[in-house]
């Protein structure tokens, strides 16, 4: 029972986790962003960093508010950029602000003491710390960040499949553009001071895929989504507890080896029909 109590809370985290990232996946996914989330998350590492060069504790408030500050100022980037040149692609943005911010941890951290321990931790973080308090406290901001893209749901779902039927009907793109990436920021910022870069983008880009591989309409992909990203959560640390490996590496290499049964299955059954 001890393995079980001690795994407990790890596993409530990952399940929240799943709820609100399953979702916003599938925006992402509609909109041929894949890489913002994994844009969002390196820009958020890059304000923790920048905190704690400033000797700021990792999971202090100081912390996070820079994080988020860091956040909603690529979030306001990405919804100016939307709708702009033709000739430039917003995932030639978003990877260049990925990118440019990864570069800019390292620097950072390689002038900040025990700097390749944090390096490690913006990456994939650290699930089996995470406390009682740190889960419940994420699961009310994504409850509530969940309920306003439930009251939003009509114009967050026109910009993300139709944006050229949305503007005709006259929604203001950019800001509800600028609404959905500060919301999805907020989620980011928070889901990456536990489960890090890495996992956080696992967990918004796989289900989905995977949904998107196994069913039609919003309801029933989100319904597969939440299943994958459960089962996953629930193999991933069990495996990682049983083989004594990092649990955020193995919960990422467990999303990779599902997506390729899905995807495997997939083609086996079209094979057939």
């Amino acid at each position: 029972m001890e393995p079980l109590r001690f795994l407990a809370w790890p596993f409530a985290a990952c399940l929240v986790l799943t709820g609100i990232h399953a979702y916003l996946g599938l925006h992402v996914v509609e909109r041929g962003v894949i890489f913002v989330d994994l844009s969002l998350a390196q820009i958020a590492a890059l304000g923790t960093t920048i905190a704690f060069l400033a000797g700021h504790d990792l999971h202090s408030q100081a912390a996070y508010f820079y994080s988020l500050g860091f956040t909603i100022l690529g979030a306001l980037v990405f919804a100016t950029l939307r709708g702009g040149s033709r000739r430039i692609p917003q995932e030639a943005i978003i990877g260049i602000v990925y990118a440019v911010c990864a570069a800019l941890s390292i620097l950072i951290v390689d002038r900040a003491p025990e700097g390749t321990e944090h390096l490690k931790y913006i990456l994939v973080g650290n699930l089996l710390a995470v406390t009682p308090h740190e889960v419940v406290k994420m699961a009310i901001l994504y409850s509530a960040v969940g309920l306003l893209h439930w009251i939003w749901r009509r114009p967050f779902l026109a910009i993300s499949t139709d944006p050229a039927g949305a503007r005709a009907a006259g929604l203001h793109v950019r800001f509800w553009d600028f609404l959905f990436y500060a919301t999805f920021g907020l989620v980011v910022t928070s889901s990456v001071a536990i489960a890090g870069v890495l996992l956080v983008f696992s967990y918004l880009i796989v289900p989905s895929v995977a949904a998107m591989l196994l069913a039609n309409g919003v309801g029933a992909r989100l319904a597969v989504g939440w299943a994958v990203g459960a089962v996953v959560s629930v193999a991933g640390i069990a495996l990682s507890y049983v083989l004594d490996m990092p649990t955020g590496a193995t919960v990422i290499a467990t999303f990779g080896l599902v997506l390729g049964i899905v995807a495997a299955g997939k083609s086996v059954v079209a094979r057939i029909r």
